[in-house]
């Protein structure tokens, strides 16, 4: 499996349901989590910046998408990458 497989396996699973910036609408791009209002996958912000594009790039790339809701997607990401780091931390602390 390629990087882009990865990464679109990756956010297409992720529990994005308490983020108010995205939406999943059964029919819409297949049911991906897409930036509410558009047509634009999640996926293809973490692309986009992986391969090295900046935040302003992919705004005028994809006009559609409002940096409040780019920011408040990296921010959902960050705090649930925090939670499964402490989540991993306390397991492994326990085993000890």
């Amino acid at each position: 499996m390629d990087k882009k497989q990865q990464v679109k396996g990756k956010y297409s699973k992720h529990d994005w349901r308490s983020c108010w910036a995205v939406e999943q609408v059964p029919g819409k791009v297949s049911g991906a989590w897409v930036s509410r209002g558009t047509r634009v996958p999640v996926s293809a912000l973490f692309e986009n910046l992986r391969d090295s594009a900046s935040i302003e790039d992919f705004l005028r790339w994809f006009p559609g998408v409002r940096r409040e809701q780019v920011e408040a997607v990296l921010e959902h990401e960050r705090k649930s990458l925090s939670a499964a780091l402490a989540s991993a931390r306390s397991s492994n602390s326990s085993d000890r």
